[in-house]
């Protein structure tokens, strides 16, 4: 990795969510090109501020291939998408885009979680397990009911802690770890402060997404790209390109085509993740079908077991501390998760902007094709 990386990670990460804001405006601005519009939120930011997603619109308006950066779907999970989003305006990349073709970045689909450093949407949901058909019956998700009060405990010490660890550790060793993970994280909807809850209807920043979706005419265009900028899973650094269950081994297909090898799927399972509920791509498969390639950018940090008790002590604050989410406890608890999903480290992020400038330059291949 040269000087210039570095310099550009210097430049592009930011401290929180309102700089990240401010910095994607100021370069969609100086750009001229794009084409900028802002969608507010109903929430309201740590200190009472207003929140909103930002979108950028660069090329033909009436182009039929169509390039999506998406950030802080998992709100904390944003200062990565962000800088990468930066990045690409940085590097000029709206000035390679050849008739017919656009991009379209949409800069904090979930402001609330990005803002207050939680992974989940103002309504507490996992966005990414909310794009569920909520006409048809819910997915039912038993090992997650069997474990819910030991997830998110009433206490977080104490013979109660001590209760729900052993109750977890029982399930563990009675039915594997990958039913652990399964039940843990695929997505459950009827526990509305547990973890990875998808929500009794569709949030805000789903309904957000759908607009800007109207409202850009995607749903008409002929080809489309979707790369949507995640942290958490995968070894530190690595930027993992997983194709979800909803696309199928099509969908896996066309990208690996497009991006290589490295492309991973949990049909084959290749991905650090599983099979999930309610994923963005099932909202982009209903809506596009073949249509369109869908990439989660997944940058590792830390181990699962690491993040488990922050996610925890998360869950548990605004489950049964609500009067101290903005005390000396919420801020600390912020904090951890904000470390966790983003290690403010020149390393990674170095890893980030590398990895990222690669995707971005295959995206733009593949529109020139």
């Amino acid at each position: 990795m040269n000087d210039a990386t570095v310099q550009a990670a210097n430049k592009h990460f930011s401290s929180n969510y309102f700089e990240a804001r401010q910095k994607f405006r100021d370069c969609v601005r100086d750009a001229v090109m794009g084409e900028a519009a802002v969608y507010p939120s109903p929430a309201r930011g740590p200190g009472g501020e207003d929140l909103s997603t930002d979108v950028a619109w660069f090329g033909d308006r009436g182009a039929s291939k169509v390039g999506i950066l998406i950030s802080a779907t998992h709100g904390a999970e944003g200062y990565c998408g962000s800088a990468a989003q930066l990045d690409w305006l940085a590097e000029r990349g709206y000035e390679r885009l050849k008739s017919d073709e656009a991009m379209l970045l949409i800069h904090a689909i979930n402001p609330y979680g990005f803002a207050w450093d939680r992974r989940v949407t103002q309504e507490g949901c996992d966005l990414n397990r909310n794009f569920i058909d909520f006409t048809a019956p819910l997915p039912r998700n038993e090992g997650y009911d069997a474990l819910a009060d030991s997830l998110v405990p009433s206490a977080l010490e104490g013979h109660v802690f001590a209760a729900a660890e052993a109750t977890i550790e029982k399930y563990r060793s009675t039915y594997g770890e990958l039913a652990y993970r399964k039940a843990r994280t695929t997505g459950q909807y009827r526990h509305p402060t547990g973890m990875f809850f998808g929500g009794f209807g569709p949030t805000v920043a789903r309904e957000t997404l759908e607009r800007i979706v109207s409202d850009y005419n995607i749903g008409s265009r002929r080809l489309i790209m979707i790369v949507d900028y995640h942290t958490g899973l995968g070894p530190y650094g690595y930027g993992e390109l997983q194709c979800e269950q909803a696309s199928g081994m099509s969908g896996y297909q066309r990208a690996r085509d497009i991006f290589g090898y490295s492309v991973t799927s949990p049909d084959l399972g290749t991905s650090s993740a599983l099979v999930l509920n309610g994923t963005q791509d099932d909202y982009w498969q209903r809506i596009l079908g073949d249509r369109h390639v869908y990439v989660c950018l997944e940058f590792g940090t830390y181990p699962p077991e690491v993040a488990r008790p922050v996610l925890r002590a998360d869950h548990w604050l605004y489950a049964y501390r609500q009067t101290e989410v903005d005390g000396a406890l919420g801020r600390d608890i912020r904090r951890r998760v904000k470390e966790h999903y983003y290690p403010d480290r020149a390393d990674w992020k170095e890893m980030v902007l590398y990895r990222s400038r690669q995707v971005h330059r295959q995206m733009m291949e593949w529109m020139s094709a």
